[in-house]
């Protein structure tokens, strides 16, 4: 299809009014509605954790009390887990991408997938009620028995909006499966699919799995809480590490939810600026398929210290190392992809090599937390807060500014400044390892976490990371800023300002409604990209000027 397409015929011109985006099937649309939803709350609950972090740069609780600092945290969990990590890339990318990727017009349901945008609203909007009412005191995981018998705060609204999010989740998740196995366009065989898409699969089939686990939880800790009925109660014959292992049964394999789509995107990305085809394709779609199976086995190494067998102990270390190894494929095959690559540094490209080296870097961190001496030593200090937010931050925020970076021009037409994109995606990654890295060592020292008083010996490694959290707060506002910017005055964006290869830019930016003229025949690999001799084409005079 030609790249010249008017402004007439793109997805936004098919009714500009508001009525014309809330009632809209088109899959595109719905991507710009979870996408601002989403960046709404990553704004929300990183404003919590701002007040954290000023909190923490003194040793004395000198800014907010106890208890409104117990609320400042489990506030920020819940909102950035469950309204904003699970869903993100799924939701914006994936919803947009995923019928241009595989040559289809749209989603297999439609307006299912604009039911599940309603579901999460509604969903988010009871979390929102329980932060305006006054909070929740109990950490994102809502563990038993604090919130099932002792918590005063707002748990059961708080987790009712969960709950809800998670139908939205399963919408999303069988859309998806439906979409790829009924829509690819003719020749686009499955090892011939992109490995975003591959990802997108497999984080579907857990998030139709295990998301009604998560939901069952939850909704037990509701009725426990008003019905008085004795799940987790142990005074009326429950057991209150039931709880445990129903939540980390969900939310080990929602770790993958989150990080499997980022893998994703950088397998799209990496090929495309070093001008190789993907190394070991097959053996990288595999591992995402392996990731989403094994993530199911390892739950118990959340729960080292609960008092669960050693026997069970030593069993799931085990299994947390064996999950490491699909991971570790995907790093290797990342890595030999750069080798010889006529390698090129746009933002999405720094956003992706970032990404590489927090991911490995956190997955390390990891493997230390699975073997059960070292875990016992660390369990709930800072070293978990750290590698958490390694592998979730600097891994799966960092591959979601990618991603937007990448295909910014694909969903608006625009051309963001390049300039800018760099120095964001430099400031990131120094504003992440300043407020991260540190707590690793307050960890190792003994930090526990969820404390805003401490001992004055720590005070230097909160202050660092304190500061830290400021320039990550500022290298997360810039994108606002020049991403805001380019949908006014951005120079238009050709169809395939990369020279990538996929099928999604084999159509106009920003795509026509139904997304190609005529359904596209796929009749070459997935990243075949010439090894050798483009370099000097590789992008319009357009990209060069906006640079």
């Amino acid at each position: 299809m030609s790249s010249h397409s008017t402004h007439a015929q793109t997805y936004f011109a098919e009714g500009a009014g508001i009525r014309s985006w809330l009632l809209t099937t088109d899959h595109k649309r719905i991507a710009w509605l979870y996408l601002v939803s989403l960046t709404s709350f990553f704004f929300l609950g990183g404003s919590f954790a701002v007040l954290m972090r000023i909190e923490l740069a003194t040793p004395a609780g000198d800014l907010v009390s106890d208890a409104v600092y117990n609320r400042l945290f489990s506030l920020h969990g819940i909102i950035m887990v469950w309204f904003f990590l699970v869903p993100s890339i799924p939701a914006s990318l994936g919803n947009f991408l995923l019928p241009l990727m595989i040559g289809a017009r749209d989603l297999a349901f439609p307006r299912l997938n604009l039911a599940s945008w309603y579901v999460f609203i509604i969903g988010s909007g009871f979390a929102l009620a329980s932060v305006v009412a006054g909070g929740v005191d109990t950490g994102w995981t809502f563990y038993t028995p604090l919130s099932s018998l002792y918590s005063d705060s707002f748990v059961s609204t708080a987790a009712f909006g969960v709950f809800i999010v998670g139908f939205s989740t399963i919408m999303t998740g069988i859309n998806f499966i439906v979409t790829v196995h009924k829509l690819r366009a003719p020749g686009l065989t499955w090892f011939r699919l992109p490995i975003f898409v591959w990802t997108l699969y497999a984080t579907s089939l857990v998030m139709v799995l295990a998301t009604p686990v998560l939901a069952a939880s939850l909704i037990l800790i509701v009725l426990e809480r008003v019905f008085g009925i004795g799940i987790f109660n142990p005074d009326l014959g429950g057991d209150p590490l039931l709880f445990q292992h129903i939540f980390w049964f969900y939310s080990h394999p929602a770790v993958y939810i989150m990080i499997l789509p980022g893998m994703g995107v950088v397998s799209e990305v990496l090929p495309c600026f070093s001008r190789r085809p993907l190394f070991g394709y097959t053996s990288v779609a595999l591992a995402s398929m392996a990731i989403a199976v094994l993530g199911f086995l390892v739950w118990g190494h959340h729960m080292f210290v609960s008092g669960q067998s050693t026997y069970a102990g030593v069993v799931f270390s085990f299994l947390s190392f064996c999950v490491a190894i699909p991971s570790a494929i995907k790093v290797f095959n990342w890595s030999l992809t750069l080798r010889k690559g006529e390698i090129t540094f746009e933002a999405p490209m720094l956003y992706s090599l970032f990404f590489l080296a927090l991911f490995t870097f956190g997955g390390l961190a990891g493997l230390a937390l699975a073997a059960l001496g070292f875990d016992v030593h660390v369990h709930d200090t800072y070293f978990v807060v750290a590698h958490f937010h390694y592998i979730m931050v600097g891994g799966m925020v960092t591959a979601f500014m990618a991603g937007i970076h990448f295909w910014w021009p694909k969903m608006t037409g625009r051309l963001y400044s390049e300039m800018w994109g760099r120095i964001a995606a430099v400031t990131s990654l120094i504003g992440f390892n300043l407020t991260f890295f540190p707590q690793f060592v307050l960890g190792y020292l003994g930090m526990p976490r969820r404390y805003h008083t401490y001992p004055p010996e720590f005070q230097f490694w909160h202050v660092l990371s304190s500061a830290g959290a400021v320039v990550l707060a500022i290298s997360y506002l810039m994108p606002l800023f020049y991403l805001g910017w380019s949908l006014l005055w951005g120079a238009k964006a050709p169809a395939n300002p990369w020279d990538a290869t996929g099928l999604e830019w084999q159509t106009s930016s920003p795509p026509p409604p139904h997304n190609f003229e005529t359904t596209p025949v796929v009749t070459r690999p997935a990243y075949d990209y010439p090894m050798k001799g483009l370099h000097h084409e590789r992008f319009s005079p357009h990209r060069r000027e906006n640079a």
